[in-house]
């Protein structure tokens, strides 16, 4: 895959040809977990930015279950799977996203995992939404129905090797040993990883990276 700043200049360019009224531009990063979504959004979003066309990012990581219900639903070992967001609540908040001018949604506190509600806010004068996220171009009900959301897609197609070395170090820098992350990143993540690559939607841009 090319540097960032360079896919970013590309993403720009084509952002700027895609026809739009006065509504905001719902763009969406989309890739299995690691595959460098949070990064591209962030950095999309301060050139477009520097470039006076105001824009924020939008995780859907603030849409997790808490763990108390995924014990209660059999669900916690599988955290991060399409099962385990409140679906219907996300999908309100894009919709709140395009006609509404302010709107209060919730961030995921990652270092104690949970969902913080009410911890960021869109302001009217954001017109251009970045929203990342594993399961925003996945091909399976109800998650499908979003992709009509979407003005301008990019999927992140990574290898599993590198996501797998990825997933891993990610655990690591959150204070797990070698062994605990690897059971972490093989046991859950890559099992998630691996059904957000074989059920995806079209994207308007595929970055491969292997």
């Amino acid at each position: 895959m090319e540097a960032v700043e360079d896919i970013v200049v590309q993403i720009y360019n084509e952002l700027m040809s895609v026809d739009r009224t006065n509504e905001r531009l719902l763009v969406a990063i989309s890739g299995a977990p690691g595959s460098g979504k949070s990064t591209l959004s962030q950095a999309l979003s301060s050139k477009l930015n520097k470039s006076e066309h105001v824009a924020a990012v939008i995780p859907m990581d603030g849409y997790h279950l808490d763990d108390s219900l995924l014990e209660d639903l059999g669900l916690l070992k599988r955290k991060g799977s399409p099962e385990t967001f409140d679906f219907v609540g996300f999908k309100h908040l894009l919709l709140r996203v395009k006609n509404e001018d302010e709107v209060v949604y919730p961030v995921f506190d990652r270092e104690r995992e949970i969902s913080i509600s009410g911890a960021g806010i869109l302001k009217k004068n954001i017109r251009i939404v970045i929203v990342e996220g594993n399961y925003l171009l996945f091909d399976e009900e109800p998650w499908t129905c979003l992709s009509k959301l979407w003005d301008y897609s990019v999927f992140l197609d990574v290898e599993l090797t590198v996501l797998e070395q990825r997933l891993i170090d990610r655990w690591i820098n959150h204070g797990f040993s070698q062994a605990e992350a690897k059971q972490k990143a093989l046991g859950n993540d890559i099992q998630n990883a691996k059904r957000v690559i074989a059920s995806r939607i079209h994207a308007n841009k595929i970055l491969y990276y292997g």
